[in-house]
């Protein structure tokens, strides 16, 4: 009887932690490759240029980012197919192809701002040439991502999540005014001015990315691939109550890491930078830069370090999710998880877009200017592709039994709202004066 008495002590004393680890994959990654480079750019450039007044717009992202992020992963997870594939086989093929080209268009341009971040991140580092570095990093990732085994991949990438928190240590090395931090989290200060309107725009698109929707979707669909026993929950109805927690838990828990972490850097920002009157940053490099006079050579350190950190997760989430986008429109075998000669094609077109983003650092095209206007371009792309996604997760045809409850349906429509009511604000200054 004792060994039995073992063995059920055994079943009911097994420990929680790595239960709880296992459940954070997709939406732990998507959220942790959100606070890339251009991410941090315009994070520095918020908290510079308007202190801790936009501080409020990540409190208040974080709600919209989740049910955004878990629709996104819902879709992929309940129809075993990503948001193109979904696209291609409802809906009219010019509306598939107009979004995949939006996403496209805006991932390789945050690919070539994201890679001339790092290079010139290292060069802060250890000198040397920063265009060496560019393309280095760009053909390392590709490298990873073509032959390195699926499931190893994704842990590696689980890890390099931890150098997100050098920004939290960054914060807590600076004087900041917590309880003015405080105040301007739950307290709005809005003005409307077209900087201001811009800033929002940059912060939302940088925060509720085209991209991250496509990554998620596709990495969900990539779990079922990968574990023998998974299944679209179409076809696997039971499997339901369980996958869904964990696609909740791993997307909250991802998208509260992008945002602390942004609002970290925020914070940072404002009180170093714009608290000594140093309002124009235009790159993550030049944050790094700027703030080793005034707090310090850990501090820039850290900062540098954490761009490249990030780079390495954001890299190959921005090539992949172009990759899968075209690959699934155009009917290739697509997924990581797939040896290099059974998806040449998604492989081929994850080289080409991080070539192209290589290329761009060689072009008379101005990165600074990239960078900020690679999170504005996501910011409208997002519109319509969220429009999509939310006709398509509430359609029977498209989600059978697993269409979006009333809540989330609610919260996915009003994140809408507030990106088409944000690219508004962007856009009618300028038509205005055409």
């Amino acid at each position: 009887m004792e060994p039995a008495a073992s063995n059920a002590h055994a079943d009911v004393k097994q420990p929680e932690r790595p239960k709880l680890l296992k459940m954070l994959g997709p939406g732990l990654i998507t959220g942790a490759s959100d606070d890339d480079p251009s991410g941090i750019a315009t994070y520095s450039q918020v908290g510079a240029q308007f202190g801790y007044g936009l501080s409020w717009v990540m409190l208040f992202s974080w709600p919209l980012m989740c049910a955004i992020q878990e629709i996104s992963a819902r879709i992929g997870r309940v129809t075993g197919r990503g948001i193109a594939g979904n696209l291609k086989h409802h809906y009219a093929a010019p509306i598939g192809y107009s979004v995949v080209l939006l996403v496209v268009i805006a991932n390789v341009i945050n690919l070539g701002a994201d890679l001339g971040a790092m290079g010139a991140g290292l060069k802060l580092l250890i000198g040397g040439p920063s265009l060496l570095y560019v393309a280095a990093f760009g053909g390392i990732s590709v490298l990873l991502e073509v032959f390195s085994r699926y499931s190893r991949y994704v842990s590696v990438l689980k890890w390099l999540t931890l150098s997100l928190f050098a920004y939290v240590a960054v914060a807590c090395v600076v004087h900041v005014p917590w309880g003015t931090v405080a105040h301007s989290l739950v307290v709005p200060s809005i003005t409307y001015s077209t900087s201001y309107v811009t800033a929002v725009v940059a912060i939302l698109g940088t925060t509720i990315s085209p991209y991250l929707f496509f990554w998620q979707a596709e990495e969900e669909v990539e779990e079922v691939r990968e574990r023998p026993d998974a299944k679209p929950l179409q076809r696997a109805p039971e499997q339901a109550v369980s996958e869904l927690k964990r696609i909740r838990i791993d997307t909250y828990v991802g998208m509260a890491l992008s945002n602390g972490v942004a609002l970290f850097i925020i914070i940072t920002a404002a009180a170093t930078l714009n608290a000594n009157g140093i309002t124009d940053i235009q790159t993550s490099s030049q944050a790094a830069q700027a703030l080793r006079p005034i707090a310090g050579k850990f501090a820039f350190f850290v900062f540098a370090t954490g761009i490249i950190g990030t780079g390495l997760i954001a890299l190959p989430v921005l090539a992949g999710s172009s990759a899968y986008a075209l690959g699934e429109m155009l009917g290739w075998h697509v997924g990581l998880a797939r040896k290099p000669d059974r998806a040449k094609a998604f492989y081929v077109c994850i080289a080409v877009a991080t070539a192209l983003g290589v290329l761009m650092n060689l072009t008379p095209i101005d990165p600074i200017k990239a960078l900020f206007w690679s999170a504005v371009i996501n910011g409208v792309a997002a519109v319509p592709i969220m429009a999509l996604m939310m006709i398509m997760s509430t359609n029977k045809r498209v989600m059978g039994n697993f269409q979006l409850p009333i809540g989330s349906k609610l919260i996915g429509w009003l994140a809408t709202a507030v990106m088409a009511v944000a690219a508004a604000g962007l856009l009618i200054p300028y038509a205005a004066d055409l």
